[in-house]
């Protein structure tokens, strides 16, 4: 049986921006870009960046922003139920987001499978 497995989470993307807003658009973009390759590839098959903060200000002048980003991910996977859906599903989005660089990942929800 096909399921769709579903996930936020929250990531750090650290980089230099011009002020809070541009910092945050530019994480933001950076983030989507990612997301929507990973989509065309296959890999995922929805995603959504919902929300971006500053996690920490510059300190110093020409000191990077590091931008807290909450976003979700879906993928498809074959299981014979939720419950193995859901395994196989957050190892998956798991192993797509490694594969793509996107670290300091924590997530703020847990694997929800539905069938599809």
């Amino acid at each position: 049986m096909e399921f769709a497995v579903s996930r936020t989470g929250t990531t750090l993307v650290t980089l230099h921006g011009g002020s809070d807003t541009t910092a945050c658009d530019d994480a933001t973009s950076t983030v989507a870009d990612t997301l929507e390759t990973l989509a065309a590839e296959g890999t995922i098959t929805d995603w959504d960046v919902t929300d971006a903060d500053v996690y920490e200000h510059p300190t110093a002048p020409f000191d990077p922003y590091t931008i807290s980003l909450e976003f979700s991910v879906t993928v498809t996977t074959e299981a014979d139920d939720e419950r193995e859906a859901a395994e196989s599903g957050a190892s998956a989005i798991d192993d797509a987001l490694a594969t793509a660089d996107i670290t300091s990942v924590s997530y703020t929800t847990s694997p929800a499978a539905s069938a599809t």
